[in-house]
């Protein structure tokens, strides 16, 4: 709960006045149970989400694709 806590005051401090990018494999509506406090996941995806160009990115892994061909 307190790395919630230390994420939310950085993205708090962060909202507005820095630029900020974020990768992640965890889909936004699986972000309560990531950060184990739904009231903190909202506060932190509504800061994060406010002004942002969100890409997603779908298809067969690339890191996959190498192991996928020793494989064959």
């Amino acid at each position: 709960k307190e790395d919630s806590n230390l994420f939310f005051q950085l993205i708090d401090m962060r909202y507005e006045k820095k630029s900020t990018i974020l990768t992640t494999n965890i889909n936004f509506s699986e972000w309560d149970s990531v950060f184990y406090d739904a009231v903190v996941a909202n506060a932190i995806l509504d800061r994060v989400l406010h002004h942002a160009n969100v890409v997603s990115i779908s298809g067969k892994s690339y890191r996959l694709k190498d192991h996928m061909k020793a494989t064959d």
